[in-house]
């Protein structure tokens, strides 16, 4: 019998690790408390080693198509005059063309569809319980009939139920990197194609993505955070409040981003934090994605790190042939370094994003300038983000021996 994994959330490292665990010869069932794969979102970069985790699964062709290919970002005052200006790749230090930007719901839509046929999804119901015993866990939900399954995996974001249920309060892992930030759509009105428009305020920044060949754009707030206590994020009413509080007599377009977000039904807003654990896996229970370490969207790495952690999780997970205590070990071990290298670009992120001061910005901005007068050489010279991105070697677990009876303990 095929061992079998549950695993909470329908995102991007969920669906990602049953594609991989079914590819290994396990089976795999996805639960999302959603009604539905949620579409929409900002757009999300898959860069480094997620490239090769992407072309892997035979979905690099399809992801390409849904590039956005943000010809530039910009940086603009009050008066709407352009202070800043720089193309991705001019910040990433990646080759030019190698990375990819895309709408967080065209991946999310593509790894749906390249699963569901092969993977039980389970939507509008989550976990309530985990109890686990010797030879599995026993899981309650919140609508579904309990199950028992031979393992569980939390792949549901950085507010995770799972992470609650087999290791305890968020509060001692989610590190607040002293920001929040709000994303809706709305309609763009100046013109934009394929680029980035912002304006700063001291700790605050305005403005939003224009994705070619559509008429709405993703907007998007950040702004220090205001020391109020947490709100629920599914609370829209009171996250427009206090979204409409932190940018309050702002100036240039904010009024108008301000006036969308009154009516804005897919707004989402949170913290910006970052997951640090001392372990991602406890017993029968493992952790991947933002669940076990987001690095905030001030790393422009948690998509990256989650495509590549569920390669990881399910390979390791086959080649100890259903030994769950050695695969986690090994999943731990090899993702480690990668993950906390590439949470420490959230720093160089805020810098870049939200600087606090007006002189921080005055900073930034002439630094763009440089960046871009230095053209291909900026690339090599400010290549953090890249070498992050690629700084761990993937292994071949397609290539295994024996691969056909790799999960024969269960």
């Amino acid at each position: 019998m095929k061992p079998t994994v549950l695993i909470s959330g329908a995102s991007v490292a969920g669906p990602a690790l049953a594609y991989w665990l079914h590819r290994h010869g396990f089976r795999a069932v996805v639960v999302e408390r959603a009604g539905a794969v949620r579409g929409g979102g900002y757009p999300i970069d898959v860069r480094g080693v997620a490239l090769d985790v992407a072309d892997r699964m035979g979905m690099l062709p399809r992801l390409r198509g849904a590039h956005v290919g943000t010809r530039r970002v910009t940086f603009v005052n009050a008066n709407g005059r352009v202070t800043g200006q720089i193309a991705p790749d001019g910040f990433t230090g990646s080759p030019e063309g190698r990375d990819l930007e895309l709408p967080r719901g065209d991946l999310t839509r593509a790894l749906y569809e390249a699963t569901r046929d092969d993977v039980e999804y389970v939507f509008d119901d989550s976990i309530t319980a985990i109890d686990e015993h010797q030879d599995g866990v026993h899981v309650t939900f919140r609508r579904g009939a309990p199950r028992t399954v031979d393992l569980v995996v939390g792949a549901d974001g950085l507010h995770s139920n799972v992470r609650a249920l087999a290791f305890g309060p968020e509060r001692a892992y989610r590190h607040d990197l002293g920001f929040r930030f709000a994303a809706f759509t709305m309609d763009d009105g100046l013109g934009l194609d394929r680029e980035a428009l912002f304006h700063n305020i001291p700790g605050r920044l305005a403005g939003w993505y224009a994705v070619h060949g559509q008429d709405l754009s993703t907007a998007f707030l950040a702004f220090a955070d205001d020391g109020e206590a947490d709100v629920d994020p599914h609370d829209l009413d009171q996250q427009r409040r206090r979204v409409t509080n932190a940018f309050s007599g702002a100036g240039w377009e904010v009024p108008r981003i301000l006036a969308a977000l009154r009516t804005a039904e897919d707004l989402f807003s949170d913290s910006v934090s970052q997951i640090r654990m001392p372990r991602w896996t406890s017993g029968r229970v493992a952790l991947v994605g933002d669940a076990a370490y987001a690095p905030s969207f001030l790393s422009g790495q948690g998509t990256s790190i989650a495509l590549v952690g569920a390669y990881l999780l399910a390979g390791e997970l086959a080649t100890a042939r259903g030994d769950h205590r050695l695969a986690f070990g090994a999943y731990e071990r090899q993702l480690r370094p990668f993950v906390e290298r590439n949470q420490r670009l959230a720093k160089s992120g805020t810098f870049a994003l939200v600087p606090a001061t007006r002189t921080q910005i005055w900073l930034r901005d002439r630094l763009l300038g440089a960046l871009t007068r230095l053209g291909p050489l900026a690339r090599r010279l400010n290549g953090g983000v890249n070498q992050a991105a690629r700084a761990l070697e993937l292994r071949d677990y397609e290539s295994l021996p024996d691969k056909d009876d790799a999960t024969a303990s269960g």
